[in-house]
Formats: C-alpha cells, structure tokens, sequence
C-alpha cells in the first residue's frame, strides 16, 4: 500500500510541474503576442517582481512597471521555462530558464516563484538577472 502511495505522490508532482511549465510558457507568450492584459492576468495581487535595486511590491506596481515592454510592435525579449520544481505540499513552485533577446541570444536568466490559486497558479515572486559565464562569473 506504500509503494501506491508513493506512486500517486510522485504523479502529483509531475502533475504540477506540467501544470507549472504549462503556465510559465502560456506567461511568457503574452510577451511574444503582445498581450498586456494577459499577462496581468498570471500575477497575483501581492506579488513581488524584483526590479533593479527595488522590489515592485502589488500586482499594480508591477504592471505599471512592465507596461512599456508591451508598446512597441515587437517584444524587446522572451523568456522559457528550463526547470520547474513543485514542493511536496503542492503549492509552490519555481520556474527558472533562459532570456533571450529578439535574435535568440541568451541574455538573462528568470527565476519565478508560482503560488497555487484554486485549480489556478499565480506568480508571486519574479526576480531576473543578467547573463554569466558560470565558469568565469563574468557577465
């Protein structure tokens, strides 16, 4: 009966992981799409984004924040899911993966925390940095 157990836990997981990833790739096509009222829609009302030295504490600031990314014809960059962890409680996750700029070229790492909201997930923490060779640290 363990060994069942364990198997419907490890499905759980891979379940929100998929549900995760699904999330994070529809997120960073509103981006592709130009879509800035989607891209509100993934954000929780208390999230964090961390911007420069300053965090944009509410989905307001945020979106206040993120708007100009969204003026121009083109997307300025676009980002993908590469990891997704899911805690054990199944509420949490992160997602982490490359920024690209418009020709491809890896330009930043994102790091996202994701909150289950209902059957829903919701960003709640976004934090990006810039691009290094880990074997140097150099930018």
């Amino acid at each position: 009966m363990g060994l069942i157990c364990l198997f419907t836990s490890t499905m759980s997981l891979a379940d929100n992981a998929l549900q995760v990833r699904e999330r994070e790739a529809a997120f960073a096509r509103t981006m592709a799409e130009r879509d800035f009222a989607a891209f509100g829609q993934f954000i929780s009302e208390q999230a964090i984004f961390f911007a420069g030295n300053e965090p944009l504490r509410g989905k307001q600031a945020i979106l206040t924040a993120w708007r100009p990314y969204y003026t121009e014809a083109e997307a300025p960059f676009s980002w993908r899911p590469a990891l997704v962890e899911v805690l054990a409680s199944g509420d949490l996750a992160l997602s982490s993966g490359p920024v690209l700029d418009p020709e491809g070229k890896c330009i930043g790492t994102f790091n996202s925390i994701w909150q289950r909201d209902g059957d829903d997930w919701k960003v709640i923490f976004d934090r990006g940095s810039t691009a290094c060779d880990f074997a140097t640290g150099e930018p």
